[in-house]
């Protein structure tokens, strides 16, 4: 079985999480401008308490963006460091696609609309339809105001999920029910990982960007990356 290590620093909420020999262990936490300050010490916790040590991962996870710039940094350069640390490579997921993933591991839903606040008046947006356990993107994530979103072909009876849902007045798209008080966890990131290691779908260390999609530091894929 994998053994990964998952870390999240994209919204106000700060995550890690490891799987290892089908347990996962996870810490997750809402701290506003502590990520950096409190991440560590949660990857120190979770290597403590399951009995692992960074050479025995097999590769790292992180939550890639959109989100704040500096949050998805932290995470961004924290992994690149351990990773070439223990010489691991990295596989990196979409945030949005983490959003859509605990929507189903908590609520069971199957087809999502995840939107999370890009402050600016606008939200970072992406729609997505579960296929064997895993969320798969429907076209493409985009950063838009509010009132430009798009219903991805195909998606007929979503559901939301994400802090751009506190914009529901404004949101173009209606749904049956949004949640937006959820936040990205990276035990939804190590669901989304998974398959990606099993067909080695992995990158290189160097090769682990952030994702911002506000000034197109790097093109979105269709993909639950």
């Amino acid at each position: 079985m994998a053994t990964l290590l998952a870390l999240d620093t994209a919204t106000e909420a700060c995550s890690a999480a490891l799987l290892h020999d089908g347990k996962v262990y996870a810490r997750h936490e809402v701290i506003p401008r502590q990520h950096a300050k409190r991440l560590l010490p949660m990857i120190d916790e979770l290597l403590q308490e399951s009995g692992v040590t960074l050479t025995r991962l097999d590769a790292l996870v992180f939550g890639r963006g959109p989100g704040a710039f500096t949050g998805v940094r932290i995470a961004t350069g924290m992994v690149q460091g351990l990773a070439f640390a223990a010489d691991k490579p990295v596989i990196d997921i979409s945030n949005l696609a983490a959003l859509a993933q605990r929507a189903w591991r908590e609520h069971g839903a199957e087809q999502v609309c995840a939107a999370i606040d890009a402050r600016m008046d606008e939200v970072y947006w992406g729609g997505y339809q579960l296929r064997d356990g895993v969320m798969q993107l429907v076209g493409s994530e985009v950063v838009c105001a509010p009132e430009t979103v798009n219903l991805p072909e195909g998606m007929s009876k979503p559901v939301g999920a994400g802090t751009g849902w506190q914009y529901a007045d404004r949101l173009a798209v209606g749904v049956e029910h949004a949640w937006p008080e959820l936040l990205p966890d990276a035990r939804d990131l190590l669901s989304l990982a998974l398959p990606r290691w099993q067909s080695r779908d992995v990158l290189d260390t160097a090769d682990a960007q952030p994702v911002y999609l506000r000034d197109q530091v790097a093109t979105p894929k269709q993909s639950p990356r």
